[in-house]
Formats: C-alpha cells, sequence, structure tokens
C-alpha cells in the first residue's frame, strides 16, 4: 500500500485512517506524536481498546470521523511521560478517553498519545492498564449506566434487562449488574452464547424479539425494574413500554438506529425516565466516581473473562471489520507493540 507521509514524520508506530475526495485507506504508519495545546499530557500506551464507535471511524465516509486524516481509538491505557498536570506526575498509571480523542485528533491506536489533563484518569491500585483497556469505554459506559439506575431509584430484587448482552457495553452491564447483587436478563441477537452470558452473571437469556410485549397496546406489561440499552431504536421503544412505575433505562446504544417512536403515556401514566448516557464528555467528578467504582468492581469480576481477543496493530482493521458487524464477544483489547 504506498502512503502519502506528508503530514507526518517517522517517530512512532500507529493505525491511521485517511481520506481524500474519493480515496480511502487505513493502515500501520510510522508517525509523529503532537500535543495540540501545550498543557497536553503524554501517555506512553501500553493497551488500547476496540469500540463499535472506533468501527464507525475507521469507514469509509464516516459521518462520526471529523478529520480526514487520524490516528483512530478513542480509548488507550499506559504511563504519563510527559504532564504539567500537578495531579499527573511522569509515571501515572492512567486511562485515557473521551472528547475528540479518535474522532478528531490523534487517538489510541498507537505507541503513544496526548491528551488534555481533563481525559485522563489514573487508575485505581486494582485495575492494571491491561484490565483498564478489558473495560475501556464500553466499561465506563456500563458503569456509567449503572450508577445513574442506582441514582435514580434502581434496587435489589427485580429484573434488570440488558440489551446488545454479548457486546462490549452490553457484557460488561451483565457483569457489573450481576457482581452488585441485581437479577440481570440479557437479550441477545446472538443466542449461542447464552452459557457465556450465564458465566458472566446472568440470570436468564432471552432472545432479541423477546423484550416486544402487547405491541397493539400503547402500554405493554410491566417487566423491567431497569435496563441498560445498548441498542436504541425500537429497542428503547419496547423497552420504555414495558418498564415498571417509576422505573428508569440508560440509553447508550444507536446501532439499532436513531429514530425513537414512542408516545407520552410511559412517562405520564408509569413514571418512567430515559436516561441519556454520554461517556465522551462526562465531567471530570463523574469520571473519578466511575473509574474508583470500576476498581470496586474488580474484586468479584474476572475482567479477563471478558475478552473476546487481543490484535496488533496489523491485524486491526479486521477486528474493526468484526465488531461492526456484530461478530464479537465482548472486548477486542490492541498491543501496540506486538508485531
Amino acid at each position: 500500500m504506498e502512503w502519502s507521509r506528508e503530514t507526518y514524520s517517522f517517530g512512532m508506530r500507529a493505525f491511521v485512517i485517511n481520506e481524500t475526495d474519493d480515496h480511502f485507506e487505513r493502515g500501520v504508519l510510522d508517525v509523529d506524536p503532537r500535543a495540540t495545546t501545550p498543557d497536553d499530557v503524554l501517555v506512553r500506551v501500553d493497551f488500547s481498546g476496540v469500540n463499535f464507535k472506533d468501527a464507525l471511524v475507521a469507514s469509509s465516509g464516516s459521518r462520526v470521523r471529523r478529520s480526514p486524516r487520524l490516528v483512530g481509538g478513542v480509548d488507550a491505557a499506559g504511563v504519563v511521560e510527559e504532564s504539567s498536570d500537578p495531579s499527573l506526575p511522569t509515571g501515572t498509571r492512567v486511562a485515557v478517553h473521551g472528547g475528540d480523542l479518535g474522532v478528531a485528533r490523534d487517538g489510541g491506536f498507537a505507541q503513544y498519545v496526548w491528551s488534555a489533563p481533563r481525559y485522563v484518569n489514573a487508575l485505581p491500585d486494582s485495575i492494571s492498564t491491561r484490565s483498564a483497556m478489558v473495560i475501556g469505554t464500553a466499561g465506563f459506559t456500563a458503569m456509567q449506566s449503572v450508577l445513574a439506575l442506582e441514582d435514580h431509584g434502581l434496587h435489589l430484587g427485580g429484573d434488570v434487562l440488558v440489551t446488545g448482552a454479548t457486546g462490549g457495553v452490553g457484557s460488561m452491564a451483565v457483569a457489573l449488574l450481576s457482581a452488585r447483587g441485581y437479577q440481570v436478563v440479557a437479550s441477545t441477537g446472538s443466542i449461542d452464547e447464552a452459557d457465556w452470558l450465564l458465566a458472566l452473571g446472568a440470570s436468564r437469556v432471552i432472545g432479541r424479539d423477546d423484550i416486544s410485549d402487547r405491541p397493539e397496546r400503547v402500554l405493554a406489561s410491566e417487566r423491567w425494574d431497569g435496563a441498560v440499552d445498548c441498542i436504541g431504536g425500537a429497542s428503547l421503544a419496547h423497552i420504555l413500554r414495558s418498564l415498571r412505575y417509576g422505573a428508569s433505562v440508560a440509553a447508550s446504544g444507536l446501532v439499532g438506529g436513531t429514530d425513537l417512536a414512542t408516545t407520552v403515556y410511559p412517562f405520564i401514566t408509569r413514571g418512567v425516565s430515559l436516561l441519556g448516557i454520554d461517556s465522551a464528555e462526562a465531567p471530570v467528578a463523574l469520571r473519578e466516581r466511575v473509574w474508583m467504582a470500576l476498581g470496586e468492581a474488580g474484586a468479584s469480576i474476572d475482567w479477563s473473562s471478558l475478552i473476546d481477543r487481543e490484535v496488533s496493530l496489523e491485524d486491526l482493521g479486521a477486528a474493526l471489520d468484526r465488531i461492526h458487524d456484530g461478530l464479537t464477544r465482548g472486548r477486542i483489547i490492541v498491543d501496540p507493540t506486538a508485531v
């Protein structure tokens, strides 16, 4: 593959996406890590994670990517190499995610990454940099969803639905909810992965279409005390119709569509809540709270059980295609030093 190198000089290996006019290519290059502002923190990357958002960014004609050429990767974990921030001294083990990382500025599919300090979090002692990327943006989003549900009254004793349960956010939500003592109902289109979901802690597994109930009526039966929806579209509409009185759904997915066909009835007759979950611009205090909660969860969760596979930068293109096509089970992590 021939590449134009006028933008980058040699310095480190990275997975670069390049699209100009009708020309699209992606692959591993030697590039030069560059800070955007004087306050940026430089992190030596031990591992990064592959997310559905990464697959969208790395696709031709992407409407998510906001730069014609960049290093992909919306998250990374490693060790601080250079920093002027007193809260992030050199040698600190950190997770990096959020903001424009891997979307409008160079991201974590590289041996080094620069980031604004607010998107860099010191890791709890109980979480290694490898485990941090097994968790990654997906696990962060899942824990953020769980905390939002608890803040809105979720309590032990009932059924909590998780849709898209074999995906990154979904599988993390199953494990986290189970570890906190909830009865988790895992919904998936990959029903052959039921044994794996049960091993993660699901109390039962249902098919993707089994969340629909009484479609001829405005409201469905009251079935769920809470829900984590990683799908969106019709899935989210079905959940809203079938939440129990006062219950909430934490929504973070759109793979099932961006339109939401519903009525006001669930909100004004059952008092349900739709909680939007955005991890990219989560405030600093919330980021710290989520990582602290993830650190506490590590005592009861085997993070390695959530790994689908570990890949090198050279294998990343195939991994992105797999996650785009919904062929993964759990998380894919990237070792940027592997050859």
